[in-house]
């Protein structure tokens, strides 16, 4: 008796999803999905007015007294941009992006960027020199 009792059990519950299925409005398709717009690519001029803006701000000093020694686009060999912090693990790729070197007051701001980040101060004796320029394209 227990055994016919389950298989009633089961047959009227397949009956009433079958019932409230048939009931149901038909799902209308789904919504097509955004596409996120492409990444904002940094300019090598914003990111060196962005670097400029941090070490004036940092230094005290104003931006006249400011030096850039270097701006350029470069190749990072993983995703910490050339920064590595201690204890951190990185994205193995190559990272297109941008170093910046500015003489403010005596001292050297090493500021990094990937292409569509904000540049950021590297401490100095942290900082890893981006991958040489031919070696990018091999």
């Amino acid at each position: 008796m227990r055994g016919s009792t389950r298989a009633g059990t089961l047959a009227f519950s397949f009956a009433v999803l079958a019932a409230c299925a048939a009931d149901a409005p038909s799902a209308s398709p789904p919504a097509p999905a955004e596409v996120s717009p492409a990444p904002v690519v940094a300019s090598l001029a914003a990111v060196t007015e962005a670097a400029l803006a941090d070490a004036a701000r940092r230094s005290g000093l104003e931006r006249g007294a400011l030096k850039v020694l270097s701006a350029e686009a470069v190749t990072w060999s993983d995703g910490s941009l050339g920064c590595p912090q201690p204890g951190m693990m990185y994205t193995q790729a190559l990272v297109p992006g941008y170093r910046v070197r500015i003489e403010a007051g005596g001292q050297v701001l090493d500021y990094h960027a990937g292409r569509s980040g904000q540049p950021a101060l590297c401490p100095a004796g942290r900082s890893v020199e981006p991958i040489p320029a031919d070696a990018s394209r091999a």
